[in-house]
């Protein structure tokens, strides 16, 4: 924290402009050493952003021309001194301007250090901060949302209130436990099971957002599964609106898997159109299959395509003894030529599992499809702007060890157990809660957290 750090906060590539930041009790004398104001000249105060020329002064060597602004903490990012270095957008420009910002006396940041600085500085909370790469690795409006809500103290807020219940009932079982000859108030087990009950609905409350959050932070994988010649292509490209994947009437075309991301109903679906699973001696193909197999057991989602106009074939009824109960849909597809197809043996087979009728060649059943998804993503979670979501794998795993903790000490209420028993499983499922905001986390997982930060952020 003592030290000054610089890194490049643009995407590396071309572009119109990059940017480097400049962060620490260095960062005004570093941006002085290396930039000259142009025109008039002025001072690097009062957030002013200014034209000027990156220089090598030592060998009066002009690196770039460039906009510069300095911002004192701790009304910045990273609650410091910070300075930033607008130029064009080049690789050589940016890396020749953050070697002289080296040399002049920062060093390169670490990945997510200005994040990390800007919650040690407490500017932030850790689950915030987390929320700043949801942000920019966000690919549909609502995924943004959902992060911007936790970016600005949404997901804190919620957790904070519940702490906060926690921290009351702890101070009365302490205070009972340390001084029980005392004039206070005697905290009952009738009490005690009300209050956790309240907290575990709490608890269970955010814990429902969890699967759709997730859904919406890492998408979807949807696999495109069926024998060949079904319409598996055809689907595909209806979804992506482009003619991704090769489609004609000879059955094996789509030889292996095809890969796509798209947004459907605001959220972000990664399509997988795999190669027909079928029996062959074809050794490409046989490779095809095989990763077709692959992507079928990581799915979250499965279509199966079969072909409405003619009967089941062993092809078809051998995947779906492969779906067996897993989240999954029917599309009957080649509804159009006529309906061969028993629907009542594929629900036989798949007694969970919705039928679909379409007809992908002339877009029936498409919206229907659309529908399912958004169904399966959202369930009871209407997809509102107010909405706080739980997104966060780590964050998931805490509420679920929180709930757990008031569990057992629901049971031990129930059992009129010691005070002092109960109470370690209330306190640790406080400091569970602690680590979702950072409030009572270890180094290793803010080592963790922040190294999953690009090197500028």
């Amino acid at each position: 924290m003592e030290d000054t750090i610089a890194a490049i906060g643009t995407p590396l590539g071309e572009g119109g402009i990059g940017v480097i930041r400049i962060s620490g009790p260095q960062a005004q004398n570093v941006l002085e050493e290396v930039f000259e104001p142009g025109g008039d000249g002025g001072s690097l105060t009062g957030r002013r952003l200014m034209y000027g020329r990156i220089i090598d002064k030592d060998h009066n060597h002009i690196i770039d021309e460039c906009m510069a602004v300095f911002m004192k903490g701790p009304k910045t990012y990273t609650a410091e001194d910070t300075a930033e270095i607008s130029c064009h957008g080049s690789m050589v420009s940016l890396q020749n301007a953050l070697q002289l910002v080296l040399r002049k006396g920062a060093r390169l940041a670490e990945p997510g250090e200005f994040t990390k600085r800007a919650f040690l500085n407490g500017r932030i909370d850790l689950s915030q901060a987390e929320a700043v790469i949801d942000v920019v690795k966000a690919k549909t409006d609502r995924s943004f949302d959902v992060a911007i809500s936790q970016l600005q103290g949404g997901l804190s807020l919620k957790v904070s209130e519940i702490r906060t219940m926690l921290l009351d009932l702890l101070v009365d079982i302490t205070v009972n436990i340390d001084y029980p000859d005392e004039d206070i108030e005697e905290i009952t087990y009738e009490k005690m099971e009300d209050n956790i009950v309240l907290i575990s609905e709490k608890i269970s409350g955010l814990q429902e957002t969890a699967h759709t959050g997730r859904m919406l932070r890492e998408g979807l994988r949807v696999v495109i599964t069926g024998r060949p010649n079904v319409g598996k292509s055809s689907l595909m490209n209806a979804l992506l609106r482009e003619n991704r994947a090769i489609v004609t009437e000879i059955p094996g075309t789509t030889r292996d898997t095809i890969e796509e991301s798209v947004s459907i109903r605001n959220i972000p679906i990664h399509l997988i159109d795999t190669a027909g699973i079928h029996e062959t001696e074809d050794v490409v193909e046989k490779m095809g299959i095989e990763r077709s197999k692959d992507a079928f057991n990581h799915a979250d989602y499965i279509i199966l395509v079969l072909d409405a106009s003619e009967e089941l074939t062993e092809e078809d009824r051998m995947l779906m003894s492969y779906i067996g109960g897993r989240n999954s849909l029917v599309l009957m597809n080649k509804q159009d030529l006529g309906m061969k197809l028993d629907p009542e043996e594929i629900r036989a087979a798949l007694p969970s599992c919705r039928l679909l009728p379409a007809s992908i060649k002339n877009g029936t059943g498409l919206d229907e499809l659309e529908d399912e998804i958004e169904s399966l993503v959202y369930g009871s979670n209407s997809p509102r702007e107010d909405h706080v979501m739980v997104n966060n794998v780590r964050h998931i795993h805490l509420l679920e060890q929180a709930s757990e903790d008031l569990k057992r000490s629901l049971q031990m209420i129930r059992r009129a157990e010691p005070l002092d028993f109960i109470e370690v499983d209330v306190r640790s499922a406080y400091d569970a809660l602690g680590e979702i905001i950072g409030e009572t986390v270890s180094d290793d997982i803010l080592n963790e957290v922040f190294s999953r930060f690009c090197l500028g952020k």
